[in-house]
């Protein structure tokens, strides 16, 4: 699937720039660890965001002809064509518009299905905007409807683990870490809530519990790319350097990806 894997690169890029930007302090609590989390520098506002150039000439079409179709029409159909635009600029990678069309077919069908595919597109958006004042922005728009999503229904361990997320970059990262661990206390496997604790612990210095939260995650999930890498940046920087060697010799044959594959190759440079 073209779409599946052009976000999978995206996700493995993102992650390889964020291993390669985290500190190597020690620090001993888990104030410090939500303070790791804080530190992250990176929506829309209530206006409609401008015409962006999408990836290929068949978007560019089909949301030229969407929006004309949104101007023009009312209501129901309206939102409709809202809804479409928000699956378009999401394949084109545009995550603010699709977050803003998005909230549009949200508050118009007032459906949980809709309040999450908005709550989504704005994490999406959140998670690539750099400039803080957007992304505050984008923050509190995905708490704004994943959490009605999480109101509607209270097991949605991802939608809570995307809300933890935005907490701790936007001066709420000991609430965060609350609701990471309440996610974990109800869902001891959860994949994602797993990663996060064990990244947050590794950009925090604290080893021994990143080396633990991501070895916690590999043995649910094998294959999970992400993991077996940051546990190796986890070992290197807790000085266990063969774990470490062995963990990026594992990566290297599990994902060929360049991007990755640049990465396990930089870290075991520093490994010789």
């Amino acid at each position: 699937m073209i779409k599946t894997r052009i976000l999978l690169v995206i996700a493995s890029a993102l992650v390889v720039i964020l291993i390669f930007m985290l500190p190597k302090s020690v620090v001993e609590n888990e104030n410090q660890l939500a303070a790791a989390g804080s530190s992250h520098t990176d929506g829309p506002n209530n206006k409609m965001p401008a015409n962006h150039q999408p990836a290929s000439p068949g978007l560019t079409s089909a949301i030229a002809a969407a929006r004309k179709a949104f101007n023009t029409s009312s209501d129901r159909k309206n939102a409709i064509f809202a809804d479409s635009l928000q699956t378009l600029y999401a394949q084109a990678g545009k995550f603010d518009s699709a977050a803003w069309f998005g909230e549009k077919a949200a508050t118009f069908f007032n459906r949980t299905p809709n309040f999450l595919k908005a709550g989504n597109s704005y994490y999406e958006a959140y998670t690539f905007a750099m400039d803080e004042q957007k992304r505050n922005e984008l923050a509190e728009k995905t708490r704004h409807w994943l959490n009605k999503v999480i109101d509607a229904e209270p097991k949605n361990y991802e939608a809570k683990v995307k809300v933890a997320m935005t907490y701790l970059s936007t001066g709420g990262p000991m609430q965060g870490i609350r609701l990471l661990r309440e996610v974990l206390k109800e869902d001891p496997k959860n994949e994602l809530a797993l990663f996060n604790m064990g990244m947050l612990s590794v950009q925090s210095g604290q080893h021994a519990k990143a080396i633990s939260w991501l070895n916690q995650l590999i043995e649910v999930n094998p294959k999970h790319t992400q993991g077996q890498l940051l546990l190796g940046v986890a070992y290197m920087n807790a000085g266990q350097n063969g774990k470490a060697r062995e963990q990026f010799e594992k990566v290297k044959k599990m994902d060929k990806d360049p991007a990755v594959q640049s990465a396990v190759d930089s870290y075991l440079s520093e490994l010789k």
